[in-house]
């Protein structure tokens, strides 16, 4: 067969595996690296981050910038552990919305027959045709006229705009792929509509559900853009526009900047390496047609 050779031992060879297995090792390496490049700059001292060549190891490690972060005595931590804690607040807010309005969307989407369905449902997708910083200017007027500037409030309600759209569709692409038949068994057992949703299709489409969930989180996790515009408040900032807290005009922290990066991106790591079984097969059982 192409693709197989024989080694000195006689057992087959499967190249295309083999280069399957390097090109995702190098994709691996490719997308570790910021994060291992991170982490070794958090724990070395301000003159070693700086020298040139770069010292790739740290000769003497320290957790001095992690202990400074998470100290809420001095203004550094007080500031990090604020920003962290809107961020997840923000954050948890719009997935648990995204979820309460994407589930019944898409079970409607799935399940109903009115008028303008088909209309409606890729209506919900025509945000995504444009750039996000096309809607900037008219969201921050529309914010102002709402009194919802300098308010969390204004980022939760911008996330559900963007978010919505794409779990709406993941949600219904999943649906879609739970036999009706199993409603309408429950349903002659005497379950009501609302039952049968709540009792048969919510525990099969969990995966779906999860995989949303962690769309919307990571999307206003790491959103920065409207987070910018929309506060400028200290006690109100998020953590992708706190972090820009460690460049001054004449220095730049670079361990204490590494060291918020890093711990900005573990929760969404550990959140996603948690719940990536759920994420795979939401996708594959949402995309395939049974």
């Amino acid at each position: 067969m192409p693709g197989i050779v024989t080694s000195r031992r006689g057992k087959p060879i499967d190249v295309w595996r083999w280069i399957g297995r390097i090109f995702l090792a190098m994709i691996l390496f490719y997308t570790a690296m910021p994060m291992a490049w991170m982490l070794l700059t958090s724990i070395k001292s301000g003159f070693a981050a700086m020298q040139f060549p770069p010292q790739w190891l740290p000769e003497e490690p320290t957790l001095a910038s992690y202990e400074k972060l998470l100290d809420p005595n001095n203004s550094v931590g007080q500031d990090f552990l604020r920003f962290f804690w809107n961020s997840l607040f923000v954050s948890t807010t719009t997935t648990v919305l995204a979820v309460i309005v994407a589930v019944p969307a898409a079970y409607a989407f799935s399940r109903f027959e009115f008028p303008g369905r088909k209309f409606l449902f890729f209506a919900v997708l025509l945000r995504n045709m444009f750039p996000a910083v096309i809607f900037l200017v008219p969201l921050f007027i529309l914010m102002r006229l709402l009194g919802l500037v300098n308010t969390h409030g204004s980022l939760i309600l911008t996330y559900l705009t963007f978010g919505l759209p794409l779990a709406i569709w993941l949600l219904k692409g999943f649906y879609d792929n739970i036999p009706y038949q199993l409603e309408q068994a429950a349903r002659i057992d005497g379950a009501t509509r609302f039952q049968a949703f709540l009792l048969i299709v919510m525990p099969l489409s969990a995966p779906g559900i999860v995989a949303t969930a962690i769309y919307s989180f990571i999307g206003a996790w790491n959103e920065y853009i409207f987070a910018y515009t929309f506060l400028n408040k200290n006690e109100q900032l998020t953590l992708p526009v706190g972090i820009q807290r460690f460049f001054s005009e004449n220095t730049t922290d670079f361990p204490g900047l590494m060291a918020a990066s890093f711990m900005m991106s573990l929760p969404v790591v550990v959140l996603f390496l948690l719940l990536q079984r759920y994420f795979v097969r939401a996708l594959t059982e949402g995309a395939v047609k049974h």
